[in-house]
């Protein structure tokens, strides 16, 4: 499928996890991506490999996004971190750093990505939320938090850019099978207080129906698939890749 060639996509945490998987797919279809990472190293190698570009880039650094133009057709805002404690125990520059890089900065790329859209009459924004965006658990209020505010985020976007040729949707998926989620087991595990291996049983797919995480080719399939031109009425929407976990 070469359906992408000569458009650009950004894809932010890029470098590995479902950022990566993203950035292969659309490069797979012909466009020239784009991986930003705080990972240097990590993004150069996967761009070299794609024969797209690399931008090292801390996206906490919101003060440097403020400015930016962004010339991409796609927009995947991808980068994410977690944390896992009691809200009371919840460190406060903690739940600030989190809402930064997974909501402002989401914002501050939109912004800057939406006049180049704009002209071009085309655009595809693609957020990498989570079961997390629409539904809550206990110990990550920061993570939650944020995943709601990209929503609507989104949702905003989808309204404003509707009229100019943009789409823009979130990615609701469960627990992904990525370094994000392998940090996570050992932290479940010390705030429940239960053995590592009990973890995934117990705690991450104990809602879900399907018993297993989620692959980051499957987020990426249906990333690409937003992207294409078949999905061009489809905006302001979140779509749940969670084994059946908000069926509940």
């Amino acid at each position: 499928m070469t359906d992408l060639s000569g458009r650009s996509a950004l894809v932010t945490g890029g470098a590995s996890g479902i950022g990566a998987a993203c950035a292969k797919a659309l490069a797979a279809r012909g466009a020239t991506v784009t991986i930003a990472d705080v990972d240097d190293i990590g993004a150069k190698r996967l761009a070299k490999e794609l024969d797209g570009k690399a931008w090292a880039v801390d996206l906490l650094e919101v003060e440097a996004l403020e400015s930016l133009s962004l010339e991409v057709d796609i927009l995947v805002n991808n980068a994410g971190v977690q944390r896992i404690d009691p809200i009371q125990d919840f460190p406060p520059e903690q739940f600030r750093r989190i809402q930064t890089l997974m909501v402002e900065a989401p914002f501050l790329l939109t912004r800057a990505a939406l006049p180049h859209m704009y002209a071009r009459g085309y655009g595809r924004i693609i957020n990498i939320s989570s079961v997390h965006g629409l539904r809550a658990s206990p110990y990550k209020v920061a993570y939650v938090t944020a995943k709601h505010a990209l929503e609507g985020l989104s949702k905003v976007t989808a309204l404003e850019g509707g009229p100019h040729g943009v789409t823009s949707n979130c990615v609701n998926p469960g627990y992904v099978r990525t370094p994000l989620v392998d940090k996570q087991i050992a932290d479940q595990a010390r705030t429940h207080g239960i053995p590592e291996q009990e973890v995934l049983t117990r705690i991450l797919l104990t809602e879900s129906a399907i018993k297993r995480l989620v692959e980051p080719e499957e987020v990426a399939a249906l990333v690409s698939w937003l992207t294409a031109p078949e999905a061009g009425m489809v905006t302001g929407a979140s779509y749940t890749m969670d084994g059946g976990w908000s069926a509940r």
